[in-house]
């Protein structure tokens, strides 16, 4: 039995049509992507960008997990406190934010 290798797929196809948020994190991702690549690679990072777009995306994620009854196990963990709010500057996977400050 051989491994099969699936189809390379388009980048943004990953954010699947079916998923609520994926609409939030295609505006995040591409304004983080203008912004590293027109600000901070150029050394202007000295401004939040991309703040509005993530808020609302995080919100969005948090909601969706509230709503399939999963946000336990992000409180289990200390990555969402009891108040169901994601803790500043961490994503829900616990890395950073992506955000400039």
């Amino acid at each position: 039995m051989g491994i099969i290798k699936s189809e390379k797929r388009d980048p943004s196809s990953f954010a699947s049509s079916t998923s609520p948020c994926a609409h939030l994190r295609t505006a995040y991702h591409n304004c983080f992507n203008r912004w590293y690549s027109e600000k901070f690679l150029k050394g202007h990072w000295d401004k939040v960008e991309c703040d509005a777009e993530w808020q609302k995306y995080r919100a969005c994620l948090s909601q969706h997990l509230k709503d399939k009854h999963l946000i336990r196990f992000l409180e289990a963990e200390g990555i969402v406190d009891s108040t169901n709010q994601a803790d500043s500057g961490r994503t829900i996977d616990g890395a950073a934010a992506g955000v400039s400050q």
